[in-house]
């Protein structure tokens, strides 16, 4: 059985608001108790609306945001207990790529430099042992090395992803944290970048966290697949028995939602009520049931927690199939 690389417990990323007079603080609960495991060498999917905290557990985990509560245990180590200093020793093992390839690139850096940065920072190698790894890198990614000497502006978006998988690469890390890598390229990009991953995850014994709310690209690379839904796992299940069977009312219409190839097909839309609840202030007991359709008097008051749906691995967080 394969061991779990990353192990995240009950993580949570509030972010207070500015409190008005005579008023108590307030907060955004952005991230709000999000538990699950991520093993060596497989591809975690994490889709949800827009706002439903993927980004923000992405970052949180890697700590670029520094957790408001929770566990995160990398190789048994518990992140949230170490320094600064031992941090740093370890963020040449994890890695994220960042969604947009036009904003996290420094335009003012040739790409040489934007790749040498994190070799001199934790100290790799030689300059000449450096400027090798930068052009083997580019190699690898599918640039060659001339381009070394360029700007991020003479690229195309594809390629500058491609250099911000570079970017990530290079320190040769365990984890990488793929933070909507492909929604800001047009399609036929889209899937050059997936194969690279794909190729490079087997090239690198890579292990992925890859967070999307493309439900069709997450199902293509992804081995198991988590659903959140206002800052929570409503669903965590091997991307062949969620998108088979879903469990939860949410993922049940996520999936509907999705765009069949088939022009012969009639889906059956799943259209929710209302609006998505406030995070600062979301509903009691279960955060969908102001929206869900088959909501019970026990949605209202009580959290569920996420418990085996069946015997494969398939996880809900849903009153309805707790008997």
């Amino acid at each position: 059985m394969a061991e779990a690389l990353l192990q995240v417990h009950d993580l949570k990323k509030y972010f207070p608001i500015k409190a008005k007079w005579f008023q108590p603080q307030s907060f955004v609960k952005a991230v709000d108790g999000v538990t699950f495991s991520i093993m060596k060498g497989e591809t975690v999917g994490l889709v949800g609306e827009s706002g439903c905290g993927k980004s923000t557990t992405g970052r949180t985990l890697l700590h670029l945001i520094p957790p408001t509560g929770g566990e995160v245990i990398y190789k048994g180590k518990n992140l949230t207990k170490l320094s600064a200093g031992e941090l740093r020793v370890l963020r040449k093992e994890l890695q994220i790529v960042f969604q947009d390839p036009y904003a996290s690139l420094d335009p003012r850096m040739k790409v040489r430099d934007i790749l040498l940065e994190p070799l001199e920072i934790h100290g790799v190698g030689s300059k000449q042992e450096r400027l090798k790894k930068v052009e083997e890198i580019l190699e690898v990614v599918g640039l060659g090395g001339h381009y070394a000497n360029r700007y991020p502006h003479e690229f195309s978006g594809g390629q500058r992803q491609r250099i911000g998988i570079a970017r990530s690469l290079i320190l040769r890390p365990s984890l990488i944290v793929a933070d909507e890598p492909v929604s800001a390229l047009d399609v036929s990009i889209q899937s050059q970048i997936l194969n690279l991953l794909q190729d490079l995850q087997e090239q690198f014994s890579l292990t992925y966290l890859f967070i999307s709310h493309d439900l069709s690209v997450v199902k293509h690379i992804s081995d198991r697949v988590g659903v959140m839904y206002l800052g929570r796992l409503v669903e965590f299940a091997p991307k062949e028995s969620l998108y088979a069977s879903p469990a939860h009312p949410y993922t049940q219409a996520l999936l509907s939602a999705a765009p069949v190839a088939n022009p012969d097909a009639k889906p059956q839309r799943i259209i929710l009520s209302g609006d998505v609840p406030n995070p600062s202030n979301p509903p009691g007991g279960c955060a969908f049931h102001t929206r869900c359709p088959y909501a019970i008097e026990k949605c209202k008051t009580d959290r569920p927690e996420l418990k085996p749906v069946d015997q494969n691995g398939h996880f809900a967080a849903c009153h309805l199939h707790e008997s």
